[in-house]
């Protein structure tokens, strides 16, 4: 085979093997790997393998569909799908098929995805390890659903103006980026699935909580019910288990474990249960057919930051100063 070079080192195409190919800007010849969906549209060993994506794919993989991942990524689901095309056509080959029941890996998925899991996780490490040894004052502040934790950001960096400073929203499933150092504190609503023995916490504020139901309940006009009044209501499975209280709990009978907060909204809008929920959640407010009522007698809601015990960041005492001193519940 014989390969005709140009000044710039670029030949449009050449035949290799019955395969299409192409050569980058050095001369070197490209051969496809035969793929029905992307022969001939293999990275050009010119871009990076970009981590996001890699990400992307590896919550899709363990969701197994495409809507629930997005969900959990906070991103759209035709958005989330560009970009699980963009890394398939970087590496080549399709990862996931789409099934009626959602996805389901391709055996190209499967030999990657233990390979992005590791990369993900060395690329963790590699970043812990200089976090550990810059010496700049740093922290990563995770704050859970709909918490808003602004003015505490605000107070840290007024007090502290050449600290670095970031925040990270995560979903009530994802307190474990505390265990794993993503995050260095964490603010949320307790109780949480976390070790005593692993974490210190410190108490920031209190909310009373409130009944949700649809429009047109026995109970939608009421002033207020009793948290005795709700006893008998049966709970929905919690997605861990606690003695006390849990920030969102959904009352009805039959109501399997729900993970979305819109599923469990839309399950109280559907008349088919109803819950109960902090005050200062106000996104129950957004949907016009649902209706608030105040219950007396339920413990409070109370609203906590966390950290891993044995710590030394100094960052998470000024937090935790900061916080008291402008954090505060919202009025019933």
């Amino acid at each position: 085979m014989r390969l005709s070079l140009s000044r710039g080192n670029v030949a449009p195409s050449v035949k290799a093997q019955g395969r299409a190919a192409v050569q980058d800007r050095f001369g070197n010849l490209i051969i496809p790997n035969q793929h029905d969906a992307y022969a001939g549209r293999v990275n050009d060993l010119g871009q990076d393998l970009e981590l996001r994506l890699v990400r992307y794919f590896t919550v899709v993989a363990a969701h197994q569909h495409f809507g629930r991942a997005a969900a959990d990524l906070h991103v759209a689901q035709p958005a989330l799908s560009r970009q699980i095309q963009r890394l398939e056509k970087h590496l080549g080959a399709r990862l996931l098929d789409r099934t009626p029941q959602g996805t389901r890996l391709t055996p190209a998925g499967q030999t990657f995805l233990p390979r992005g899991q590791a990369l993900l996780q060395a690329a963790r490490q590699a970043e812990l390890a200089v976090r550990e040894q810059a010496e700049t004052e740093r922290i990563a502040i995770g704050y859970v659903e709909d918490l808003v934790i602004t003015a505490a950001v605000r107070e840290l960096r007024r007090r502290y103006p050449d600290a670095e400073i970031a925040t990270r929203h995560l979903s009530c499933r994802d307190v474990g980026a505390l265990s794993d150092k993503r995050v260095d504190a964490l603010i949320a609503r307790a109780p949480l699935p976390l070790a005593d023995d692993d974490v210190s916490t410190t108490p920031l504020y209190e909310e009373p909580r409130m009944l949700v139901v649809p429009r047109g309940h026995p109970l939608a006009d009421r002033a207020s019910v009793t948290a005795e009044e709700l006893a008998g209501e049966e709970a929905a499975p919690c997605a861990f288990e606690t003695a006390d209280w849990t920030s969102y709990r959904i009352l009805g009978a039959g109501v399997p474990p729900i993970a979305s907060y819109e599923d469990k909204l839309e399950l109280v809008a559907s008349g088919e249960a109803i819950a109960v929920l902090p005050v200062g959640d106000r996104r129950s407010s957004l949907r016009p057919g649902l209706v608030t009522v105040p219950i007396k007698g339920a413990p409070s809601s109370q609203v906590v930051l966390v950290s891993r015990k044995g710590n030394p960041n100094p960052m998470i005492r000024n937090l935790r100063l900061a916080a008291k001193a402008v954090l505060t519940g919202p009025k019933a």
